[in-house]
């Protein structure tokens, strides 16, 4: 045997669900379409490179991390891609 609450308070619970998870939702839709815009701001820049339409011959890398511990991507994570565009437009 299962026992539910009354219709109302089940339409109360649901309201209050939809109202709490609707800024979750709207905080996930928006870091989605940045993610995306951010894969396809390295698909053209790769893209630019390869049809050398971008000139990366005088560009410098960061340096390799020393230990197996550290994440070799972390130092680009904190980059700022238009940081990194004007730099690469000043060459």
């Amino acid at each position: 045997m299962v026992v539910f609450p009354p219709v109302a308070e089940q339409l109360a619970i649901a309201k209050h669900l939809d109202n709490e998870l609707s800024g979750i939702e709207s905080a996930i839709s928006s870091v989605e379409r940045q993610v995306s815009f951010i894969r396809e701001y390295r698909t053209r820049l790769v893209a630019d490179v390869v049809t050398g339409q971008l000139d990366v011959r005088g560009v410098s890398l960061p340096p390799l991390p020393d230990s197996d511990t550290e994440d070799p991507e972390a130092e680009l994570d904190d980059a700022d891609p238009q940081e990194t565009a004007e730099a690469l437009d000043e060459e």
